[in-house]
C-alpha cells in the first residue's frame, strides 16, 4: 500500500473516531441517564407552612380585655348593683323636738359620702348615761326594699320617748347608731335633746322611712 493511500485512511479514521466522540449517545438521544434534568423552580418545606392566611396580619396584636360595665347611675335600682348599709360612718345625724307634750323627736340622716347606701331597718338609740334604747315601734322593710340613700339624699325616723307622768327621767342627749346587719363597729352619733323624757315602757323609734311626715304619724 502507497504512502499516500496509508495517509488517506488514518485521516478518515481519526475523522470517524471524532464523530463518534462528539455525537449524543442513545442514552442522551432517548431523553435517558445522560439527559440533565431541570433543577425545581421552587423548594419543598420540610414541615407545615407557617405563611400567615391570605388577609391576615403578620403579628397580630393580643387581644384586649373586655371594657367591664359602668356602674348603674345614680337612682338606679339595678339590683345586681351592690349597694351596702349605710353606717354612722356614710351619714349625718340630727334630732329635732316635733312634740313636746310627748318628747316626741325627728331623727335625719343624711347620707354625707360619695356612693350610695342602703338604710336598714330601725335606728338604734340609746339615752345618754341612761341603760337601755329605744324599742322598734312598727315593721321595716326587707333589705330588698330598704330605702336607698344616694349622695345628700335623707332618711327620716321618729322617736317618741313618751309624756312626762314622774315615771321616767329625763336626758338632754341620745346616740344613734345605724342597723348594718352586721358585726360592722359604728361610732355612735350624738345628737341634742334637751329635757327628753325617758318612760320606762313607752320610749320607741320607727323605722327610716323617705319622709319626715310618715316618720311622725306611726
Amino acid at each position: 500500500m502507497s504512502t499516500v493511500r496509508k495517509a488517506a485512511i488514518a485521516l478518515a479514521a481519526a475523522s470517524a473516531l471524532a464523530l463518534t466522540a462528539c455525537g449524543p449517545t442513545e442514552d442522551g438521544a432517548a431523553g435517558g441517564a445522560g439527559t440533565p434534568t431541570a433543577s425545581p423552580t421552587g423548594s419543598v418545606s420540610a414541615g407545615p407552612s407557617t405563611s400567615p392566611a391570605p388577609g391576615a396580619s403578620k403579628s397580630a396584636a393580643p387581644s384586649k380585655p373586655a371594657t367591664p360595665s359602668k356602674a348603674p347611675a345614680p337612682g338606679s335600682t339595678d339590683p345586681d348593683f351592690d349597694v351596702f348599709p349605710c353606717s354612722t360612718f356614710d351619714v349625718k345625724f340630727t334630732a329635732t323636738l316635733a312634740e313636746p307634750t310627748t318628747s316626741s323627736y325627728l331623727l335625719k340622716i343624711t347620707n354625707k359620702s360619695s356612693k350610695a347606701c342602703r338604710v336598714l331597718g330601725h335606728p338604734v338609740v340609746t339615752f345618754g348615761d341612761l341603760d337601755g334604747q329605744a324599742t322598734e315601734r312598727g315593721a321595716a322593710p326587707g333589705i330588698e326594699d330598704a330605702i336607698r340613700l344616694e349622695p345628700g339624699q335623707s332618711a327620716y325616723a321618729g322617736l317618741m320617748g313618751g309624756a312626762k307622768d314622774g315615771k321616767g327621767k329625763t336626758v338632754d342627749s341620745i346616740g344613734m347608731t345605724m342597723n348594718t346587719e352586721s358585726d360592722l363597729k359604728q361610732t355612735p352619733l350624738k345628737a341634742s335633746t334637751p329635757g327628753l323624757n325617758v318612760s320606762p315602757d313607752k320610749n320607741s323609734v320607727t323605722a327610716w322611712m323617705n319622709n319626715a311626715e310618715d316618720a311622725l304619724s306611726l
